[in-house]
């Protein structure tokens, strides 16, 4: 994603049942999860209650149900993303220090073959049912490469205009993702693996998560400029936009509830609920806490899950570093459980 952020890690667990008269939401606790190094994405999987956090050198399961970690995959190098392919029984996460990606098993969580990403700094992965491939979106050279999962055989990169931010897809052969240094999206045939069209989100800058609508075929691509920009993916046009918190990095959408959550690293997490397939509007601003910006949600339980890490006073700029990062302040890796009040 837009920013590796170095830290020990706290995940925040975001829980969204529906409620009759009100539609806030609150921190209902935190779980910590060992390890220090920095983390980006994190990935749920409906079915089993566990969620996938790759930071540092490391990926970890947790399962949700006991808020316990049950696996860990150890000897990666920048972990960034994980993608899951249930019928192959194998996992894939990427790590951009080395640009490669590792193929893990669901049921031991063990190593199975590391595999060269054939581009730099690899960051978001996908896998679409659809055609059966591995898409892995690279960072530095802004391209995606995609790969056979039935053989682990590189078969093709996709080209693109500028650098790659988060990959999804309508379950019918596309691909979509964000451009961020162009401030666009770009549309993607998966079985050709050609661009076919792409499009700019006018007002909305700097776009780094995006999540999807498959009903209503909408994309919510969160950007910089703290707005949320919505686009009909068919016509490749923007219809709607919507205020968002500072610093996010992170989308996701509940099709079940019908909506969509931008995690924003002022430390809230912004919820628009979609009226219909033209309207929006922002229902809430939960406070979680200042760094989680990336989230993945559970489209069955209506948990959602960020990463965030607690930090000490900003230094002062230098000659050499004019724009300092706080220090992380150690074994502050957690997870955070939000829920409907």
């Amino acid at each position: 994603m837009k920013k590796f952020i170095s830290a020990s890690l706290l995940v925040c667990l975001v829980s969204i049942l529906p409620v009759k008269s009100q539609n806030k939401y609150q921190v209902a606790g935190k779980f910590p999860v060992e390890g220090n190094g920095g983390w980006d994405y994190v990935a749920s999987e409906d079915d089993s209650s566990r969620v996938y956090i790759a930071h540092g050198n490391v990926m970890q399961v947790m399962n949700t149900s006991t808020n316990k970690i049950i696996g860990t995959l150890k000897g990666l190098n920048g972990a960034h993303g994980v993608a899951i392919c249930e019928n192959m029984n194998h996992g894939y996460v990427t790590s951009g220090k080395d640009s490669s990606y590792t193929v893990f098993d669901l049921n031991t969580f063990k190593k199975v073959r590391t595999i060269p990403a054939m581009g730099s700094e690899p960051d978001a992965v996908l896998f679409d049912f659809y055609t059966q491939r591995l898409f892995v979106g690279n960072a530095r050279s802004n391209d995606i490469s995609v790969f056979d999962v039935s053989v682990d055989k590189f078969i093709g990169k996709i080209k693109l205009d500028g650098n790659p931010e988060m990959l999804v897809n309508d379950d019918n052969g596309h691909i979509f993702v964000n451009i961020e240094n162009l401030s666009m999206v770009c549309s993607i045939n998966a079985s050709t693996m050609k661009v076919e069209n792409k499009w700019r989100l006018k007002e909305g800058q700097e776009p780094s998560g995006l999540a999807i609508d498959k009903v209503n075929h909408r994309l919510f691509s969160v950007c910089d400029n703290k707005l949320m920009v919505i686009s009909d993916y068919d016509k490749g046009a923007v219809v709607a936009t919507v205020p968002i918190g500072e610093h996010p990095d992170g989308a996701a959408f509940d099709p079940i509830l019908k909506r969509a959550y931008s995690s924003n690293g002022d430390g809230t997490l912004t919820v628009v609920q979609e009226v219909d397939a033209n309207t929006f509007k922002v229902i809430d601003n939960v406070k979680t806490q200042k760094g989680a910006r990336t989230l993945t949600v559970n489209n069955k339980t209506h948990h959602i899950y960020l990463p965030v890490a607690e930090r000490g006073e900003k230094p002062k700029p230098s000659a050499t570093d004019p724009n300092p990062r706080p220090e992380v302040i150690p074994n502050t890796f957690v997870i955070m459980d939000v829920e409907v009040k």
